[in-house]
């Protein structure tokens, strides 16, 4: 897993044995063992890393108005029940949610309204909810609603 692997340096005096892993793969989810020996003594401890992969087709940055698939998948083992997209969380009228039984989120004319920061929410059969968090990009126009500026004479006009 080198170079994408990192212990804290610094922080192994105060009892800090934190792995660092960026960016996170898929394939690093599993059961990972830490293990301290200190003088006679031996300390252990066991995490799970689970993994969440959103992917989009086509790929990060998406052009405007072509159809965009997004999917979420997580190494969770346990049945999917249900997969919500949240985008632009805050509220007020930009703020939107899509729920459905499956994974993917079809966008078939994509604008510079989708683009932004999206969540994606899997629910399980064993109760578990995970997220992920992301920010889709869309390439297009998100110019005035008219085709025409006025700008005063002797200024600057963008």
């Amino acid at each position: 897993m080198k170079p994408r692997v990192s212990l804290q340096d610094s922080a192994l005096r105060n009892g800090n044995f934190s792995l660092r892993i960026v960016p996170v793969r898929g394939e690093d989810a599993g059961l990972y063992e830490a293990q301290v020996k200190y003088r006679t003594e031996v300390h252990s401890c066991l995490v799970e890393l689970g993994v969440i992969t959103v992917t989009l087709s086509p790929p990060n940055p998406v052009v405007e108005s072509e159809l965009l698939l997004m999917s979420c998948n997580s190494s969770h083992q346990a049945s999917l029940v249900e997969t919500c997209w949240f985008h632009k969380e805050h509220l007020g009228p930009t703020s939107r949610t899509f729920c459905s039984s499956s994974g993917t989120l079809s966008i078939f004319h994509p604008a510079m309204s989708h683009a932004g920061s999206w969540r994606c929410q899997l629910r399980y059969s064993d109760k578990e909810i995970i997220s992920a968090t992301f920010n889709l990009q869309i390439l297009g126009f998100d110019g005035p609603a008219s085709p025409v500026v006025y700008a005063a004479a002797g200024s600057a006009a963008v």
